[in-house]
């Protein structure tokens, strides 16, 4: 479990950084796509795939990270008005679909950044698996974050013991 935690420290250090990198570079490239459309009657023709993929980044490496940090949407009004068997019941219910679900997220997305390897964006040229590499690492992280917060809803204290 220590390793586990370790590893997720890692990973939302990682999408913090890449959560403001990818901002930062929307922050820039925005204002000089306006700035060149109106004041200079000339539009660039990469800003607009620059700015469209590192929103895909950042949405994908920020929701990582708000899901560690609890920013995540939940109805609490419903776990609070149940029995605490039931509560039990909807946690593991909610901690197993979620898993599942990033699982899948996180194979589609691998299938969709192979398949893509050969096909280049229209204006930079980018290779497509650039830009589609966002879904299997953002699902990645959320997939093993949700993990050590299950083991935790479990009862495993930090070395792997109950708590």
């Amino acid at each position: 479990m220590h390793a586990l935690q370790r590893f997720n420290e890692f990973l939302v250090k990682v999408g913090s950084w890449g959560t403001i990198l990818f901002m930062a570079v929307i922050a820039v490239v925005i204002p000089y796509e306006v700035v060149g459309r109106y004041m200079f009657e000339k539009m660039t023709i990469w800003s607009g795939e620059v700015s469209m993929y590192s929103l895909a980044w950042a949405s994908m490496l920020g929701g990582a990270v708000g899901l560690k940090k609890g920013y995540m949407i939940s109805m609490t009004s419903v776990v609070e008005s149940v029995p605490p068997t039931m509560v039990t019941i909807i946690k593991w219910s909610s901690y197993l679909c979620s898993l599942f679900f990033f699982g899948i997220m996180f194979g589609f997305g691998l299938f969709q950044t192979i398949y893509n390897a050969q096909q280049t964006s229209p204006a930079i040229g980018l290779v497509m698996s650039l830009p589609y590499a966002a879904l299997p690492t953002g699902f990645f992280i959320m997939f093993f974050l949700m993990l050590e917060e299950f083991l935790l809803f479990l009862g495993l204290g930090p070395k792997g013991e109950a708590r």
